[in-house]
């Protein structure tokens, strides 16, 4: 999915985990997409921030209702996701295989050795089944090219106190959700890409969570936001 977002909408998914760290927040949310999409210089950003959804006052909402983080929980912070359904967290078992034999361990140990050698004792067959391991290795592709954006996140009002979390923070399901509607939302519009825009949109279709509640304290209609950001699109083209 991440191969098709825009520079910019990438640096609005990575800047997120960033606010949710400096905030000292263990997920990255809705609350974090919407803070990291009103700080960016694109179109939809610019729209949001028109009719008064700006990163001061969003962080502010954010802050008022659910506060400020004590940093790093004591085991780190990892997507449990991954295998779930079968009660297995593949990317921590990745993370402490790498712990312990290095960065790329499993990469190099998928490679096949001599006729008749024997298998590494990392083998991804004698541990982690080849569909697991195809999964893993898709999941640190699309990490890698969504973690290419060089602009930092901006610094914000309220940094946690404490350690911050570190590593990757997994994004709760209704971020993942968000992040599915932003796709359908440029298949919608026949668009080959997703940017900041499909983002907003997505964001603006939330029912839940703490997306509308910020809305509503900052007096913002989504529906007026969202013909908004559609009519501002629409003249561009």
């Amino acid at each position: 999915m991440f191969e098709r977002f825009t520079p910019g909408a990438r640096t609005v998914v990575v800047h997120a985990q960033e606010h949710a760290r400096r905030l000292g927040h263990h997920y990255t949310g809705c609350e974090h997409l919407l803070l990291a999409l009103v700080s960016t210089d694109q179109p939809a950003s610019s729209v949001l921030r028109e009719h008064g959804v700006t990163q001061t006052r969003i962080e502010e909402e954010i802050v008022r209702l659910i506060g400020l983080g004590a940093g790093s929980p004591p085991f780190g912070s990892l997507d449990r996701d991954a295998l779930a359904s079968i009660g297995i967290d593949l990317d921590a078992v990745c993370a402490r295989i790498e712990e312990s034999f290095g960065p790329e361990a499993l990469a190099r140990a998928g490679k096949t050795g001599p006729r008749g050698s024997r298998p590494s004792r990392l083998d991804p067959r004698r541990g982690i089944p080849p569909g697991l391991l195809r999964h893993w290795r898709r999941r640190r592709r699309a990490r890698h090219t969504l973690l290419t954006a060089t602009t930092p996140a901006s610094p914000g009002l309220h940094p946690a106190t404490g350690a911050r979390t570190t590593g990757h923070i997994p994004f709760t399901d209704r971020a993942k959700e968000t992040l599915a509607d932003a796709v359908r939302e440029a298949q919608t519009r026949h668009d080959p890409h997703i940017g900041t825009e499909h983002l907003a949109l997505g964001l603006l279709a939330t029912k839940g969570g703490l997306v509308p509640s910020l809305l509503s304290a900052l007096d913002a209609s989504a529906p007026a936001l969202r013909a908004a950001i559609v009519d501002r699109y629409r003249r561009a083209d």
